[in-house]
């Protein structure tokens, strides 16, 4: 650990080269994408309907969750986090907390986080939908139509245990 990295967290390991190699990692992806976009001479909206903002921004949320909180998911999370609960969350939902050091702790960090993982999910999500809207919008209409299933479904439990007292 490094004096920086010591005098930054108080303490705590914070793998800063593995944060900065992952920003450095969105920072490319986004570049790469501008670039090619404009090469190929992709014409971007020149604005964005607040129903499709909010419609990215459902869809977002839930494959953030997907991505970082699944039972189902956690294959991917599995190299760089370790199951620390189970049933704890929502639905099947768990609780995994990053291990290692160095990128591979920052990756943990990512995985495990839905906050974290959001906005690399919205940059595919946008990207898609700036190249592609239609696909995108289904794409987003999907995600955000299991958001209303789990909805539903939190409310269809919430009756049953009602019904039970």
């Amino acid at each position: 650990m490094t004096d920086v990295d010591q005098r930054y967290g108080g303490g705590e390991d914070n793998p800063l080269g593995g944060y900065a190699a992952l920003a450095a990692t969105f920072a490319t992806g986004a570049g790469v994408f501008a670039a090619t976009a404009r090469r190929r001479g992709l014409r971007l909206p020149d604005t964005v309907p607040p129903w499709d903002v909010a419609l990215l921004g459902v869809a977002t949320f839930k494959a953030s969750r997907l991505l970082t909180k699944d039972k189902v998911t956690s294959f991917l999370r599995a190299p760089f986090t370790r199951r620390e609960g189970e049933g704890e969350g929502e639905g099947s939902e768990v609780m995994d907390a990053p291990r290692g050091t160095g990128l591979r702790r920052a990756v943990g960090d990512l995985v495990s986080c839905p906050f974290c993982t959001s906005a690399w999910v919205a940059g595919g999500l946008v990207g898609t939908y700036a190249v592609a809207p239609r696909a995108g919008r289904l794409l987003a209409a999907g995600l955000s139509a299991v958001v209303v299933s789990d909805w539903l479904q939190y409310a269809w439990t919430a009756t049953e245990q009602k019904a039970q007292e």
